[in-house]
């Protein structure tokens, strides 16, 4: 993958931080708002600095994230597809950036 294809597609995920609510089972963010407040009040990190803290760390790169909240704690969850092709599910602690479960899909 190119480097400008590479950009665009950080730049979307940066920007696509809109999530769809669901019942049961983790609760999604529902969008931008509740990501920003989540923020605010101390409970996440930005995607940004998160972003900065597991890059190293992902096996390619993101196309795709969601901010969820399993059992009190919230999570970012990245969509990471390697340089053969193979796409990941990355769990993400989303205020200490630790990475907690990685899942070939």
């Amino acid at each position: 993958m190119n480097q400008k294809v590479r950009s665009i597609m950080r730049s979307i995920v940066l920007a696509a931080v809109v999530f769809a609510g669901v019942g049961g089972g983790p609760t999604f963010a529902r969008d931008h708002d509740d990501a920003r407040r989540a923020v605010e009040a101390g409970e996440i990190r930005p995607l940004a600095d998160i972003l900065n803290v597991v890059k190293g760390k992902l096996p390619g790169d993101v196309v795709g994230v969601k901010l969820e909240r399993e059992a009190g704690a919230w999570t970012y969850e990245f969509r990471v597809l390697d340089g053969k092709g193979s796409l990941f599910e990355i769990h993400v602690d989303a205020k200490s950036g630790e990475v907690e479960r990685t899942k070939e899909k």
